[in-house]
Parts: C-alpha cells; structure tokens; sequence
C-alpha cells in the first residue's frame, strides 16, 4: 500500500494542487491511505473526505499547526517554531475552528508587516517598492490561508529572483515576521479535545521547520521531545521526503521506545510532484486502524 499522510493543497495552503488535483494524482499514484494536511487550515476536509471516499481511498482528517517553543538550555530563552501534524479530529469541532480563523487571520496580518520589510530592503538596494496592486495580486493568488511561500513566488514572477529559494535566502528570512504564538500544550489540547491525535513533523528536517534549528544530534533531538513536550504528543513523523537513513531509524526506534504512533508522508507542496514517493511502511495503515 502507498501511503502518503502529509500532502499540502493549493485550496487552503501553500501546494501548487487543488483538493480534486490531489484525489485525481493520488488515484493515479496508487495511494491507499492518504492526509491533506494544510498549514492552519482544514477548509479542504469535508471535500477531501467526499473525493477519497468515491475514488477508493481511504483517508485521514489532517492539519499542520506551527507551534512556538521556548528551549532555554539550547536558544538562551529564544522561541523557536516547531510543525506538529494533527490527525482524526473532528473538522468541525467549534474551538478548533475557531482558533484556526484567529490564526488565519493573524497570517494576513503578518505577511502585511513582511511586505512591509521588505519593501525597505527593496529601497535600500535601489527596487522599485511593492504596491497595494502586488500585495492585492499576492492575495488573490491565495485560496486558503497566506504564508510566505505565496510571496516568494510572487517575487519569482516578478523577475526580482529567480527561484523560491532564492526569495528565502534574500529576503524572506531577513524579513520574517513572528508567528502567531500557538504553543505546544494549547495545540495538544486542541486536537485532543476534538478527538485527534498530535505528531511531531518532520523533526529533523535540514531545510524546515524542525529540531535542527537547536542542534543537528538526533540524541539531543529526543532528549529535547523527552524534556520538553513528550507528554503533549501522540507520534513522530518518521518517514519524510527530506530524511536519511539515519534520521528515519532513530525516530522509529525512539516512537517504539515510547509507545508513540509512526507516521510518514512526502509533505508535496509544488512541482515536481512528490506525492506517494516516500517508502512508507504498511504497518503504519494498520497503527492507525488500531487508534
């Protein structure tokens, strides 16, 4: 079976794929148990649930909440944004909702404030500012919940750089704006009380938002999940597009070790599509059937 359990949408988040594009790949990769799980959002569930029920597959309600946490030990009383997954929730459950819109909102207040930044880097190096007209067309590329994505792509089209990474390296970076303080016992509590479980995303990632911004040991990794939020999490994110060997046996030793649920997925955003690439084992499927 291929199982794909973190795949994002154009419709409520940053992928490149609408909820009916992903069902329709998804059918033709051959994935049998499948997750949208878009930043902030879960507008897309009900209609992912309709679309994999009539196309076959089997599917799991998902969300990908960005949750800040304080490390003294390791970033001196610094916050640092660490990706949890939550699954089988009830999409309508009303206080989850509810602190999803006021995140979402919060999102458009942000990328406002970036755009602000960098339109003052862009008048120190001698660019032409950002108008209401781009920040108006960035919007209206959006169909779910902004991020910064949207806007690096946006200054892709523009011709100001010339790939996504590059925005990131340049600007995006340099101009980030705080996100929306959600910390990591309010995020347990949300998706448990709405009947879901709780996953740690992605925790080694060299190139998001993961553990490797406080130290690159996969033992100090654990020691910091073991110190600091264990109690607050149901699974670890063991299998990812951007893992290495090394990196997917420590944390299913470690998820093992704990009685923790193993999850895996390619977390596709864009093109080339990823989707129902990573070797996901099939006893994941039937760790889920058994929650």
């Amino acid at each position: 079976m291929v199982i794909d359990l973190h795949i994002h949408s154009k419709t409520c988040s940053d992928g490149s794929l609408t909820v009916e594009e992903i069902v329709k790949e998804a059918k033709i990769r051959n994935i049998g148990l499948m997750s949208i799980t878009d930043h902030d959002s879960i507008c897309c569930q009900e209609k992912a649930v309709i679309l994999t029920k009539s196309n076959g597959i089997r599917y799991v309600v998902g969300v990908e909440l960005n949750v800040t946490l304080q490390q003294t030990e390791y970033l001196k009383g610094k916050s640092v944004s660490l990706d949890f997954l939550g699954y089988k929730f009830d999409a309508e459950n009303k206080e989850l909702n509810h602190k999803l819109l006021q995140i979402g909102k919060y999102r458009e207040e942000r990328a406002i404030k970036i755009l602000e930044k960098i339109n003052m880097k862009f008048q120190d190096e001698g660019i032409e500012k950002l108008t209401k007209t781009d920040i108006d067309e960035i919007q209206s590329s959006v169909d779910g919940v902004i991020g910064r994505p949207h806007i690096a792509t946006y200054l892709v089209r523009k011709g100001i750089v010339r790939t996504v990474q590059e925005a990131f390296d340049k600007y995006l970076v340099e101009c980030d704006v705080p996100k929306f303080p959600l910390h990591i016992e309010e995020a347990s509590r949300l998706v448990r009380n709405a009947g879901g479980i709780l996953v740690l995303a992605h925790p080694n990632d060299p190139h998001g938002t993961s553990l490797v911004t406080l130290t690159k040991s996969l033992q100090e990794q654990t020691n910091i999940i073991e110190e600091l939020f264990l109690k607050d999490i149901d699974g670890v994110e063991c299998w990812h597009s951007r893992n290495d060997f090394a990196t997917t046996n420590h944390y299913v030793k470690f998820a093992k070790g704990h009685g923790l649920i193993m999850t895996g997925g390619s977390d596709c955003h864009q093109k080339p599509i990823i989707m129902g690439t990573v070797k996901v084992p099939k006893y994941v499927a039937e760790q889920f059937s058994d929650r």
